[in-house]
């Protein structure tokens, strides 16, 4: 069976129906097949127009469990119904990959079954609970590391709570230096979540370097044609906070501010790793020479795998990077009563 997925490119997969096991509703989650954090998300009014049990296989990359197939005016999604736990093996793989040290393996699971489990609890009532893309974190099938399955299998239920609720459990790649304040990148504060050195030690981009020419920025920003940026403040951490455009348009020149985040959202997560960054107008290009890829919150995964190297355990590496959390198992929390009471 073939179906023709939404957006601009056509994605095509093939279900290959297999005999597999009922699981229960409680130990599941539903997880939206994503490409992109830009891709859209199904609307309220979108339909499930056929459910199937089985393996699917999309871009190299087998997934299983119950798939819903939903529709609205955007085109067609993919729901991927499936173990929890072995979702949790799942991301680990994803996230990590192979022959990362065991201790980091386990804070990764932790934080990523407490992330699954705050939005499985936060998105109860909707079409699915998470996505497979950064719009939340990777998914890409089922594991087949035996390592990531006893990093998990030991961790098994245990998630980081505040206040006797789930965490926030924000993570990145490598910060560069310090993590960085969540009310730096979004609006929100939380108490378990404050700057610290992330430990970093030869990580992929500890320094980068990336040029844009100002026709891309300008097409990027929308704002008629870009003649400058310059840095305007920075965030308690060090990285860039707010730049300032120079513009022109019909009615001459004009200069905006514009957060950090912004720009590099805009000029693509990958693109421009992070905000941790200086930058240098060369002809008709901008430089940005920098450190660190992610948006810095949370736990550095390569800080994680330095500590680990160093004989921390999960348990100390969890606490170092989310400080005051106190870890728990699922069994411990009734969650039915958590989506009226967890905050976005």
């Amino acid at each position: 069976m073939i179906y023709y997925i939404k957006h601009s490119i056509v994605i095509i997969f093939t279900l290959l129906f297999v005999l597999s096991r009922t699981v229960v509703a409680e130990d599941t989650i539903r997880v939206l097949m994503h490409e992109s954090p830009y891709d859209s998300l199904p609307s309220p009014k979108a339909s499930s127009i056929d459910s199937v049990t089985g393996e699917l296989f999309i871009n190299g990359h087998f997934y299983y469990g119950s798939l819903e197939v939903l529709k609205d005016n955007n085109g067609l999604y993919v729901i991927n119904n499936l173990p929890f736990e072995e979702y949790i093996e799942g991301v680990v793989a994803a996230e990590i990959g192979r022959e990362w040290e065991t201790e980091a393996l386990k804070a990764q699971a932790v934080i990523s079954r407490t992330y699954a489990v705050f939005y499985r609890s936060f998105n109860a009532g909707n079409s699915y609970h998470i996505t497979s893309s950064t719009l939340h974190q990777l998914y890409k099938g089922k594991n087949e590391d035996p390592l990531i399955t006893d990093a998990v299998k030991e961790t098994a239920g245990e998630i980081l709570t505040y206040q006797n609720q789930p965490i926030k459990s924000f993570f990145h790649a490598t910060c560069g230096g310090k993590t960085e304040f969540p009310e730096e990148v979004w609006k929100e504060s939380y108490p378990y979540l404050t700057s610290v050195d992330c430990y970093d030690r030869n990580a992929p981009y500890d320094n980068w370097q990336k040029r844009f020419s100002l026709g891309k920025i300008s097409d990027a920003l929308g704002i008629g044609a870009v003649k400058d940026i310059s840095i305007s403040s920075f965030t308690a951490t060090g990285r860039v906070k707010t730049v300032a455009i120079t513009g022109q348009d019909k009615s001459g020149d004009s200069t905006i501010e514009i957060k950090a985040t912004e720009l590099r959202k805009l000029l693509g997560y990958k693109e421009l790793p992070s905000t941790q960054f200086s930058l240098v107008k060369k002809g008709d290009d901008i430089i940005f020479t920098g450190r660190g890829f992610g948006h810095g919150v949370g736990l550095s995964q390569w800080g994680a795998l330095e500590m680990a190297r160093q004989g921390k355990n999960y348990r100390e590496i969890l606490a170092h990077f989310y400080p005051g959390t106190t870890l728990k198992t699922s069994g411990e929390l009734s969650y039915h009563d958590l989506a009226s009471k967890i905050m976005p």
